[in-house]
């Protein structure tokens, strides 16, 4: 081995010492410091780490026995995943400002327990999402199956992408359920894997608690999925989000008009009632064309923005 000489080791002591220099004097000059607030941040993003489950957790009133391991790893794999999935559980968390006070409405008059609402989130994270298998809207509906249950699913209107109406399909389908399994859980997990495939496995494993039946990977993890969503949607600082009630998506402000006749232009429609195009399909996603072909003896309601629904200067930043 070489050994190097003392001007060699010297060079490198004086190219050291003036990288370290000029460090110092940019830090002090643009002020690269280090605040508190940064630190925890830091701390937040790049000191990964486990979140305590509670010691009690429900499901629509339904205990999870978490004295079980398989159901503490299961939510708590749920819980990491959201957690850490930063980004995408962000915006679920600023959507279900907007949307939750919706769906809440709908189950409370349907009896549903209010709980059912995070499994929207579960489906397609509050949003108009389309499956690879087709399945459409914030309650994921195939085309077959909203047609069977009377929704009108064509190329002018698709009532999957209306929230309220694909609520009310979700609704319909969770009280079938409970009045078979006369169980909530069960009945939530039926509208992920299907009453079929779920009697199945009842009928094989002797089993009719879904934390004792052993499911496909998507309906084993759903309503652990569901649960960790509540968990953060209802504390998200306690999981690392911090996020000020100015920062949540606000609820639309609109008003209802009824159409039960031909519309020829939806841009000529929104322009009558001062607004456009592009707000008059924000709110109702469920017209599919620029124009409406109603059925016959069908009225629909057509959410109109109020005044002043797009600006956010009024609202309120509360920590």
């Amino acid at each position: 081995m070489v050994k190097p000489n003392r001007k060699t080791i010297l060079t490198a002591s004086i190219l050291v010492s003036t990288i370290i220099i000029i460090f110092l004097i940019a830090q002090s000059f643009y002020g690269f410091t280090t605040t508190p607030s940064e630190k925890i941040l830091q701390d937040t993003f790049y000191l990964n780490k486990p979140y305590k489950l509670p010691d009690n957790v429900t499901f629509a009133g339904e205990k999870m026995p978490l004295d079980n391991f398989d159901t503490r790893e299961s939510l708590e794999r749920e819980l990491l995943t959201s957690a850490y999935r930063h980004s995408s559980t962000m915006l679920i968390i600023k959507k279900a400002n907007r949307y939750l006070p919706v769906i809440e409405k709908i189950l409370k008059k349907n009896d549903i327990p209010d709980d059912f609402k995070y499994l929207a989130a579960a489906e397609s994270e509050y949003s108009n999402m389309i499956s690879p298998a087709g399945a459409t809207g914030f309650w994921q509906i195939m085309q077959e199956t909203g047609k069977e249950e009377g929704m009108e699913i064509n190329s002018v209107v698709d009532e999957r992408y209306d929230v309220e109406r694909s609520t009310q399909f979700a609704c319909d389908y969770f009280k079938k359920s409970y009045e078979k399994y006369g169980n909530w859980t069960l009945a939530a997990a039926s509208y992920n894997g299907g009453r079929a495939a779920l009697e199945e496995q009842i009928e094989i494993q002797h089993q009719n608690n879904y934390y004792d039946l052993l499911l496909s990977e998507e309906t084993a993890r759903y309503i652990f999925r569901a649960i960790a969503y509540k968990l953060i949607i209802s504390d998200p600082a306690k999981y690392g989000f911090n996020i000020t009630k100015k920062e949540l998506y606000p609820e639309l402000k609109y008003y209802e008009v009824k159409v039960d006749t031909a519309v020829s232009s939806f841009s000529d429609f929104a322009e009558h009632f001062g607004t456009n195009y592009k707000l008059l399909k924000f709110l109702n996603p469920w017209l599919r064309k620029p124009y409406l072909t109603p059925q016959s003896n069908k009225a629909y309601l057509l959410k109109i923005p109020e005044e002043g629904m797009r600006s956010t200067e009024k609202s309120e930043d509360v920590n």
